[in-house]
């Protein structure tokens, strides 16, 4: 898939989170309930599958995103746990804690999501510039022969 592709589904992708989203504030909460729990399958999931492709492209992949990739993991397996030792809770006060650092991760995710996509476009280009590059020396090379 084009890197084109891969972007047009991203901005998709963030356009279907952007309705969810929305569409989360009228539901009931065990409908709410259910939408987390698929989401953090779903990402589960997503991140199985990009652990599965950066491990089959390991020579392709710059060190350093393998890296990222691997912390990312971890920080999620972290993160996952302790929402599921904040949901047991049942105190008032600690849930009142639990639903202010929620929507406070949320909004960090939001703009760690957006840094992300501006550190993806600079990769895309890159690209893109890294192959006129190689070509330009390939027809220089074949053109000089």
């Amino acid at each position: 898939m084009a890197v084109s592709d891969q972007l047009n589904n991203l901005s998709a992708r963030a356009k279907q989170a952007e309705t969810d989203v929305a569409a989360a504030r009228a539901k009931a909460k065990a409908q709410l309930e259910a939408d987390v729990k698929s989401a953090g399958e779903s990402a589960q999931a997503g991140a199985a599958e990009l652990r599965a492709r950066v491990d089959a492209d390991k020579g392709k992949v710059s060190a350093f995103w393998n890296d990222a990739q691997s912390r990312w993991n971890a920080n999620l397996d972290e993160k996952r746990q302790r929402l599921e030792e904040r949901r047991a809770e049942r105190d008032l006060k600690n849930a009142e804690k639990g639903a202010d650092r929620a929507e406070s991760d949320a909004t960090f995710a939001i703009d760690f999501a957006y840094a992300v996509i501006e550190e993806a476009e600079y990769e895309v280009l890159d690209a893109i510039l890294a192959r006129v590059y190689a070509d330009e020396l390939a027809s220089g090379a074949t053109s000089a022969r």
